[in-house]
């Protein structure tokens, strides 16, 4: 089985952790394991797609930067009969944040969401009165790294409309609720092949929102009860049961776990931080392909 190790041709922002590249280190892990692996960017067009039996999505991290592109490039490997893990269906189900809607409406536990679509003109002052918040996070249904990501208070209406606007004429947004939770730390669960392998904690910089280490923000290993852990394997196993990773993303809210991303498509793993993680990504590709 060759397989295509998908990365991007822009800069690699996330790629040291904890004193490992998980981009070049995971990829080297696996060759000493012996899968024929080799990494291959995802618009080259100098790739023959055709030497490929498997695609593995880890780093194509500017995907949503050129949808388009990259919904005709599944296309067109899904039509070479490679096999994609995370598979096609999860993965065009993922790229949009609407598939936020159907989990809402299973009656799974998410942070309140309030959809705008393109064009929109709408007035900001019934969205606080939705989410029944003072202040609001805004951002794109398909994006990445808090890309055109804003935050709208409620005394700011004014100010922030043109924003808004401006922002909604070239794509649609999710709107939720500024949770004070943030501040505490977004938590990460990751499962592989089903099996849950680990959980890492990303808190931001004082005064900021965004949990990513560009932005100041610092990570620790968690180690959740297994209630806890069962809990998030429900999202898992009703969404992404037979995908090879999983990140399930999310606060904790008065002492519940509450989803605000499934990621499906090239979440950073953070496998320094979990005990056997590396090993349990490599059985997980085994069980996959076998």
């Amino acid at each position: 089985m060759k397989i295509a190790y998908i990365t991007y041709s822009g800069e690699i922002k996330y790629s040291a952790a904890n004193g490992f590249n998980e981009i070049t280190g995971l990829l080297s892990y696996l060759q000493n394991k012996g899968l024929d692996i080799e990494a291959t960017i995802w618009d080259d067009p100098a790739v023959d797609w055709t030497k490929y039996d498997i695609a593995i999505l880890k780093t194509p991290w500017d995907y949503h930067q050129k949808i388009d592109a990259f919904k005709a490039w599944l296309d067109k490997i899904e039509s070479l009969n490679i096999r994609l893990l995370n598979d096609y269906k999860i993965v065009r189900w993922n790229l949009d944040k609407h598939y936020l809607q159907e989990i809402i409406a299973d009656g799974f536990d998410v942070i309140p969401s309030v959809f705008l679509e393109r064009g929109w003109k709408g007035g900001l002052q019934p969205l606080f009165e939705t989410l029944k918040t003072q202040s609001v996070i805004i951002k794109p249904c398909i994006s990445g790294g808090s890309k055109n990501t804003i935050i709208v208070h409620q005394q700011a209406i004014a100010a922030s409309y043109e924003q808004v606007v401006a922002l909604l004429a070239d794509a649609d947004y999710i709107v939720q609720p500024l949770m004070n939770e943030i501040q505490d730390g977004e938590w990460s669960y990751i499962f592989f092949n089903g099996k849950y392998s680990h959980t890492i904690l990303k808190r931001p910089k004082a005064g900021d929102f965004r949990v990513q280490q560009i932005y100041g923000g610092s990570i620790d290993t968690l180690y959740p009860t297994a209630e806890e852990i069962a809990h998030a394997a429900t999202y898992v196993e009703k969404y992404a049961k037979e995908c090879l990773y999983v990140r399930v993303d999310g606060l904790m809210v008065n002492g519940h776990f509450v989803l605000m991303e499934l990621e499906l498509i090239e979440p950073y793993l953070y496998l320094s931080y979990g005990e056997n993680a590396l090993e349990n990504y490599y059985q997980a590709i085994l069980a996959q392909i076998n």
